[in-house]
């Protein structure tokens, strides 16, 4: 099927585009990017007023599937990431059961494949059942197209067992995402430790928690040479680590949510609101200023959601009984194209950049480029479509949101995955 995508602006930094132009496609692939293209027979698409960059991918999202559908699942968790803009987005292993072996990765592999509308990329875990103590089949997983292991949701706290993952996976050349998270401090912690857990009179969870073991894992990058990237970093010195792991050459990436940039301890208020429960915890303000100038001079690679869905009855509790974690694949380019992007803090092209140029490179998946022999995987959105976050809006069946009644611009309209449209003028094409 041939497909023409004309008049929209095209943003990819990778080959210094940034006109208006139109797009052919055919057969999943990128034929041409030019001006005042034609084809003979096939489905055009005005896009006049659009922006149409390499589509977009979420590297860290909890699909819950298998074990804990009643969340969100392979075919709810695609949907809300294809509304959101996303064409791809990196599954986490903390599943029931785990995906610690070949059969859990050909089993997400396969769901996403029949109910799918967005690609997933499958991590394996680093241990098995992510308790830290055994290898997981990690070669196995390998043979099986898995490039990135994490044992989310658990930080490994034996420093030789890392060790260990690290050197095993450096072998194929393999990222390690580590969620840093020093069990024997941060303990029952619910909130940041400091003026919040004062405050609200809960258990504090301590920057120092995730800091040492950032520190730990960038020191044994620097022993193994295995590529290491942070998960949902939150701290301005655990940035000015890996920023210094960065100057002195080591293999060092990390990521940041929206929710860590926008969102501080502040905004947790005596009402106790669960949807602001999340691990790591809401930082300092001055944390989330440092986070946002690292996104701004290169220190942070990847913008990613950690989308976590629960069920209402989870998060309807108390705050120390409810679950940690928000949803975020919805809101999250709404909420960068508004609080970033149209502020001037950073560039259209360095939006890409975080959201899908450099997420590619870190999971060691093809490029998308805006050129001829490309596959056609593509977002478009809308600078200037304004809206308001609100549950009746999700796809995802999780309402776990911290950003509801938000008043947002810009939003994403269609999706293209191999050619093919995903979501049209902002509606799931099934």
């Amino acid at each position: 099927m041939a497909l023409m995508l004309k008049n929209a602006r095209c943003i990819d930094p990778q080959v210094g585009l940034d006109e208006v132009c139109d797009i052919l496609i055919r057969d999943g692939k990128i034929m041409e990017v030019g001006h005042g293209l034609s084809m003979e027979k096939g489905v055009e698409r005005d896009l006049s007023g659009k922006v149409l960059t390499p589509g977009l991918v979420d590297m860290h999202v909890h699909l819950r599937e298998p074990g804990y559908e009643q969340k969100e699942d392979i075919a709810s968790g695609t949907r809300a990431a294809a509304h959101g803009g996303f064409t791809a987005v990196c599954a986490m292993p903390n599943t029931d059961p785990v995906i610690d072996n070949a059969v859990g990765v050909e089993y997400v592999k396969a769901r996403a494949k029949d109910v799918g509308k967005c690609r997933v990329i499958v991590s394996g875990a680093c241990t098995k059942g992510l308790k830290g103590e055994i290898l997981a089949e990690m070669g196995d997983m390998h043979a099986h197209g898995v490039r990135a292991f994490t044992d989310d949701g658990h930080g490994v706290q034996d420093a030789g067992m890392m060790r260990r993952v690290m050197d095993y996976a450096s072998q194929f050349d393999c990222v390690v995402m580590p969620h840093c998270q020093d069990d024997s401090l941060v303990g029952e912690g619910q909130v940041n430790e400091g003026v919040a857990s004062t405050r609200l009179g809960m258990l504090g969870w301590p920057a120092e928690g995730e800091e040492l073991e950032i520190a730990r894992d960038i020191a044994l990058c620097r022993l193994t040479g295995c590529p290491l990237h942070i998960q949902h970093l939150t701290t301005a010195r655990g940035l000015d680590m890996v920023r210094a792991a960065k100057a002195e050459g080591l293999p060092v990436t990390c990521e940041v949510t929206p929710h860590h940039l926008f969102l501080t301890e502040d905004d947790i208020t005596d009402e106790y609101p669960t949807s602001l429960k999340v691990n790591p915890p809401l930082r300092t303000a001055d944390d989330a200023v440092a986070l946002v100038e690292g996104l701004v001079d290169g220190t942070i690679d990847a913008i990613v959601t950690d989308h976590a869905p629960h069920t209402d009855w989870e998060k309807d509790r108390e705050f120390e009984l409810a679950p940690f974690g928000m949803i975020g694949l919805e809101t999250s380019l709404g909420l960068v194209l508004t609080k970033l992007v149209d502020n001037g803090i950073i560039t259209y092209e360095r939006m890409i950049e975080l959201m899908a140029v450099n997420p590619r490179g870190i999971l060691r998946e093809e490029p998308v480029r805006l050129e001829a022999g490309s596959v056609a995987d593509l977002t478009v959105f809308d600078p200037e479509q304004t809206w308001t976050v609100e549950r009746s809006g999700f796809y995802s069946k999780a309402g776990n949101s911290g950003f509801l009644g938000a008043e947002l611009k810009g939003k994403a309209t269609d999706v293209f995955v191999g050619g093919y449209a995903t979501m049209e003028d902002g509606a799931i094409v099934e």
